[in-house]
């Protein structure tokens, strides 16, 4: 889930578990839940923020542990600053797309600036 603030800059979270790393929102789909509809859900959870023109721009299959993931990429705006749930979320903040902080998963600075090109 990626959210563009009014200024374009992406919402990235870190996360109370697993990898200090810097991280786009989200989770896993309910069943039957629409790919944006969980976006947005879990972009408010995690972030308090509400999404808004969000799209499905990506599909792509992961592995995780094992299994195949399959991970649907929504790009949309919001207009409030993010603040962390606290829970899981330790720390949330907009940046630059080309201020990309540098404790991010290999590749992934170059995947988003592409969701958010293909926006």
């Amino acid at each position: 889930m990626l959210a563009l603030d009014p200024a374009g800059h992406v919402i990235l979270v870190r996360h109370s578990y697993g990898s200090d790393k810097w991280m786009p929102p989200g989770g896993g789909l309910k069943a039957g839940e629409d790919p944006v509809g969980a976006g947005a859900r879990e972009l408010l959870e995690e972030t308090g923020c509400h999404l808004r023109d969000g799209r499905r721009v990506a599909l792509s299959d992961e592995d995780l542990h094992g299994a195949s993931n399959v991970v649907h990429v929504v790009v949309g705006q919001t207009s409030e600053d993010p603040v962390p749930d606290g829970r899981e979320i330790v720390e949330a903040r907009a940046f630059a797309i080309d201020a990309l902080p540098e404790a991010m998963p290999a590749g992934l600075a170059d995947l988003i600036s592409g969701w958010i090109a293909a926006r």
